[in-house]
């Protein structure tokens, strides 16, 4: 038997496997000729780190008895972070920034109510937030401005020696992502990516649970952003968010499922992204939409459906959506798979484990019983997530839900924040969790437009992944 003829069986035999096909019925439906090009990776380029340049793995920052603060951008997102932080020990509020007066305005009437002075107030002109951010006063710049502003904003404020918090995504392309490690690195400053969505209540207790061993192995996670968009585009200012959606394939929003997702899996505490491939389903709802209102939909580019897949160094694996288009329930697709339990918070939040009891006697599992291996009760979950309720949600939670912000996973991000600051503690997020989860946009669209190729994730610590092990939030002692 020759090599083609080898290679030719082979295949037939793996496709009748699949499929559940003899091998007469599935002969000759697959040839692999002898010269067959091996599967390739693209790859991106790494820079080298600068001379004289460090990471920022585990960095602590000088203690800030007071953290002062700079807003820019009033939009959206801005006031409420305004709101959350007057009501944070330790915070002084000292300069608000947006392109529209009356926004600014109206955020010093927020801190009035507060019983916090007034804020100084830059608006009017394209570049009043460098007035902020080159004020001497200012230790941390918040910015909650649209996505294209996010990285020129970051790196001023950085190289002018302040903190910086950026909304998601923080960055869209690699080179912009590059520059801001770079920065934050050489400039040894905090660049942080404000992502809410792994501090909500169940997956902060998830994380601990998992930390806890209670998973067993964690091999498996998911998370998502499928939200429909419709109601909402007319109030992005200047149509930024549709200018994306309508240029760009790829998942172009990805940070809140794979925050929780690179956290319960340890990325750069132990184990790195390899590898991810990426798919999309054709544009229909959004173009509809545009054609509905009398707007131009040709050629547009974000599919309505975009998965992406992701192997890492240590053979775990996570899956990724994005979808705004269609029309369905809010979701995040959080899920967590381990050897010995799984966690799933949409449509309803549930925890399953292996019973050491289970079968027992040594008799054959009933495979027409599809309840066998079924959720836990609501009486067992609700006193399984009251034992393992992740400490700082446990001291926070009633608090935070009072304030507010996505139920409350608002306030306790920037409360951490803050207490990490003025104890001189690593972040919970720190800037390689920032480009590894805004690193999907730009690779996705790379792997789509190659023809849905395999992309080599890049090693954003540069040697740094295996440094510490396991994920941690710090606290006063650590």
């Amino acid at each position: 038997m020759n090599k083609l003829h080898e290679l030719a069986t082979l295949g037939t035999i793996l496709v009748g496997a699949l499929f559940g096909l003899s091998s007469e019925a599935s002969a000759q439906k697959v040839l692999y000729p002898e010269n067959a090009p091996k599967p390739f990776l693209i790859k991106t380029e790494v820079p080298a780190r600068p001379a004289g340049q460090q990471d920022m793995l585990l960095f602590r920052a000088p203690k800030l008895e007071t953290v002062r603060i700079g807003f820019i951008g009033l939009g959206m997102r801005g006031p409420g972070a305004v709101d959350r932080m007057s009501q944070i020990e330790g915070t002084d509020i000292v300069a608000l920034c947006d392109l529209h007066e009356e926004r600014v305005k109206k955020s010093n009437e927020i801190l009035a109510k507060r019983g916090r002075h007034a804020a100084a107030e830059y608006s009017g002109s394209e570049d009043a937030w460098k007035k902020l951010v080159e004020r001497p006063d200012i230790d941390l710049v918040y910015i909650a401005t649209d996505w294209q502003t996010h990285v020129e904003m970051a790196l001023y404020a950085m190289e002018h020696g302040k903190h910086v918090a950026v909304e998601v995504p923080a960055a869209f392309s690699l080179e912009d992502i590059w520059a801001l490690i770079n920065t934050s690195e050489r400039t040894r400053k905090h660049c942080m990516m404000l992502e809410n969505c792994v501090y909500d209540f169940f997956e902060m207790t998830t994380l601990n649970m998992a930390e806890k061993g209670l998973f067993g192995e964690v091999l498996y996670a998911e998370g998502g952003y499928l939200h429909n968009l419709e109601p909402f585009w007319d109030y992005y200012e200047g149509n930024w968010r549709m200018d994306y959606n309508q240029k760009h394939r790829g998942d172009i929003y990805p940070t809140h499922g794979m925050g929780p997702a690179a956290q319960v899996l340890n990325i750069h505490r132990g184990d790195k992204m390899n590898v991810l491939v990426s798919m999309d389903s054709k544009p229909v709802s959004i173009p509809a939409f545009l054609e509905k209102e009398g707007r131009d939909s040709s050629n547009f580019q974000n599919g309505e459906h975009t998965m992406t897949f992701i192997r890492t160094e240590k053979g775990k694996t996570i899956y990724i959506h994005h979808d705004v288009a269609t029309p369905h329930p809010y979701d995040r697709m959080y899920l967590v798979q381990g050897t010995k339990g799984k966690a799933q918070k949409y449509p309803h939040q549930h925890y399953s484990f292996v019973s050491d009891e289970m079968l027992a006697d040594g008799s054959m599992p009933d495979h027409e019983n599809l309840n066998m291996e079924d959720w836990l009760s609501p009486d067992q979950q609700k006193a399984l997530v009251e034992k393992y309720k992740h400490p700082i949600t446990r001291e926070l939670e009633e608090v935070a839900k009072k304030v507010g912000g996505h139920g409350g996973m608002d306030f306790i991000m920037d409360y951490r924040l803050i207490y990490c600051l003025r104890n001189g503690l690593p972040l919970d997020q720190d800037v390689y969790d920032l480009a590894e989860w805004c690193a999907l946009v730009p690779l996705s669209k790379i792997s789509i437009e190659a023809g849905f190729a395999p992309v080599e994730v890049p090693d954003f610590t540069r040697g740094g992944w295996n440094k510490t092990q396991g994920y941690r939030h710090y606290m006063i002692g650590d």
